[in-house]
């Protein structure tokens, strides 16, 4: 039992480790190239305990780079509509916990082990700032660009485009999609998001499991 105790101390003690160096060493090693063009976009990252998400306003270039929402029947036309909301997850995990009431002990596994991976899109209206939740970014034009192309590579796609997955939504338009690639929680949610924002020029901290660890980087090296 006691070495049982050990083993554990050991392991956590790791971790722990491991997570601050993932946070203090930042992404990339010597800060993101120079750019002197304006910083017109912004760019919000949305947490809570477990997950973070990225919100990007609403305009023409967002509406053509995922007008296949638009045909799967996301409002994006509604003028209430201001935001979309991109977050990646396990596939399992994702779809069967809309909310912590609702958690269940294999979803819950498959999301702390192995699983595929699910792309969550939703719409939002105005996200004020500042706000607990809510961090934001002015990033410019081709950093902006960059970060929309790795989020929409982000999602599996056939011949036809992406792949929803039917039936399934937390609320009237929200949507899940295939993502490409596999899920684990080692490289989960939050560290998607943190390399959605080093695409758009942004540092972070070299691993962010934790929406904690990923906010903390970003104040650190930003």
């Amino acid at each position: 039992m006691r070495r049982l105790f050990r083993a554990c101390g050991i392991a956590i003690g790791l971790f722990v480790a491991a997570v601050a160096l993932g946070t203090l060493v930042p992404r990339p090693l010597f800060g993101p190239d120079k750019d002197d063009a304006p910083k017109t976009r912004r760019i919000l990252v949305l947490s809570n305990p477990i997950h973070t998400d990225i919100a990007v306003p609403l305009d023409d270039v967002v509406l053509r780079t995922f007008g296949f929402l638009l045909d799967d029947g996301m409002p994006l036309d509604a003028p209430e509509v201001k935001y979309l909301v991109f977050g990646r997850g396990s596939r399992e995990f994702y779809i069967a916990t809309p909310t912590w009431d609702q958690l269940k002990p294999i979803p819950l596994l498959k999301g702390l082990t192995l699983d595929r991976a699910a792309m969550h899109v939703d719409v939002a209206g105005p996200i004020p700032e500042p706000h607990p939740e809510v961090d934001g970014f002015d990033v410019g034009e081709r950093e902006f660009g960059a970060m929309l192309a790795f989020i929409k590579d982000s999602f599996y796609e056939d011949a036809e485009g992406p792949l929803i997955i039917p039936g399934v939504g937390y609320g009237r338009f929200d949507k899940f999609y295939e993502a490409d690639g596999t899920f684990t929680a080692l490289l989960g949610c939050n560290t998607w998001t943190a390399r959605a924002l080093c695409e758009a020029g942004i540092t972070t901290g070299m691993w962010n499991p934790l929406p904690l660890t990923l906010r903390w980087s970003l104040d650190l090296h930003n």
